[in-house]
């Protein structure tokens, strides 16, 4: 069985690509699925599916941008029976903590047929390294909103290791882990933090949901602005104001702090006009 691939689909996005690094480190044999690789996947042309899932073991599946675009539940729902249908035996879904839609998709694959592992995740410490916020974070300032709401940032390395686990360890089929970071934080406190790791002042700025969407709308048009407001407009409510132990069931060690990433960020130079 360990000579059959594992798909690593979004293998270009944030986690996906940690996904498939590990697992080629760890000598296992890796499909990297994505609209530009060796293995097309394009979740637009459902032609690409059964090919690149026929003949592997397992699957690491994103689903961009985000399980709550419209008409993403019903291709999770497809490319589950195409799974079924080549061979597939586990699937290990990324899904969003708090949003409506990303528990519909989960049912979608806890009701598969097929081992499973969910890896439920709170917002990402990487949308300020490697996503939307860096331009901001690069002018000194994280415009954002939800006021005061507290949010248990996580490090997506995290979420990459936890995946690698389910992917290729005995003990976490049909696990739902949720992973969070190991303690609430403002964006306020998220600007002192990233303050303290680049040396100069990063401010939070309180913005409307309005004003949220409109920047969005500037970097990614007005459809992606639609959904990522409405998931802001779920999420930053309160809802996900408490940490969880998914990291800790999943490796047997805590999460790691939002400081260690902005440090480690930092360091590389990802926050600097020329990077």
């Amino acid at each position: 069985m360990k000579d059959q691939p594992i798909l690593v689909i979004g293998a270009t996005g944030k986690t996906g690509r940690r996904v498939a690094s590990r697992l080629e480190a760890r000598g296992l044999p890796v499909r990297r699925g994505s609209r530009s690789s060796a293995t097309p996947f394009d979740w637009e042309a459902p032609e690409t599916w059964a090919p690149a899932l026929r003949g592997a073991r397992a699957t690491y599946i994103t689903y961009f941008p985000d399980l709550a675009f419209p008409g993403a539940v019903e291709k999770l729902e497809s490319l589950c029976e195409t799974a079924r249908d080549v061979g597939v035996e586990h699937l290990v879904l990324l899904s969003g903590r708090g949003e409506h839609q990303a528990r519909l998709g989960e049912d979608v694959v806890r009701n598969s047929g097929l081992d499973f592992t969910i890896v439920r995740a709170a917002w990402f410490a990487q949308n300020f390294s490697e996503g939307y916020l860096r331009d901001p974070v690069l002018a000194g300032v994280l415009p954002m909103p939800g006021g005061n709401i507290a949010e248990p940032i996580m490090d997506i390395d995290d979420i990459a290791d936890v995946a690698v686990a389910a992917l290729t360890e005995e003990g976490h089929k049909d696990q739902l882990y949720e992973v969070t970071g190991p303690r609430l934080m403002s964006f306020a406190d998220m600007a002192g933090e990233l303050s303290r790791a680049t040396g100069r002042e990063i401010r939070h700025v309180p913005i409307s949901f309005e004003e949220f969407h409109a920047n969005v709308a500037q970097a990614g048009g007005t459809f992606v602005a639609d959904v990522f407001t409405a998931i802001a407009r779920e999420t930053l409510d309160g809802r996900n104001a408490h940490t969880a132990n998914g990291v800790m069931r999943a490796l047997g060690r805590g999460p790691r702090d939002f400081a260690d990433f902005a440090r480690d960020a930092a360091q590389t130079g990802t926050w600097t006009s020329a990077a």
